[in-house]
């Protein structure tokens, strides 16, 4: 397999789910389709806020993960055909599961409710 072709398997997959993601997604709870926590899954609200900021953030990292992937076969190819490619990914998701978790520690209780505004 040449290194093009992994980069586009790896992180252009990545890439590509994330914009179904974005243009398809979840509507209501469900234990298919989403971000799905036992925290995310408790109400609406919690639901709708997790998926929207999750669908942006995978889809602007993985689009950065990708562009990079892409240049790195221009400046080291053996590289790439090691690990990279799949650091990156799982870089990615981490980065992006990080970044929502953090928003809604600052936005939800552990219940589910919105926190007021002091």
């Amino acid at each position: 397999m040449n290194a093009f072709t992994y980069v586009l398997s790896v992180n252009g997959l990545l890439f590509l789910m994330s914009i179904i993601f974005y243009f398809f997604p979840p509507k209501k709870i469900n234990y298919i389709y989403g971000y799905r926590t036992n925290r995310t899954m408790l109400n609406d609200d919690i639901w709708n806020f997790a998926n929207s900021l999750f669908c942006i953030t995978l889809l602007k990292y993985s689009g950065i993960a990708l562009l990079v992937m892409i240049l790195m076969i221009f400046i080291n190819e053996p590289l790439i055909l090691l690990w990279l490619p799949m650091a990156f990914m799982i870089f990615t998701l981490l980065i992006a599961i990080i970044s929502v978790e953090k928003k809604l520690n600052e936005e939800f209780d552990n219940e589910g409710n919105r926190k007021t505004k002091k």
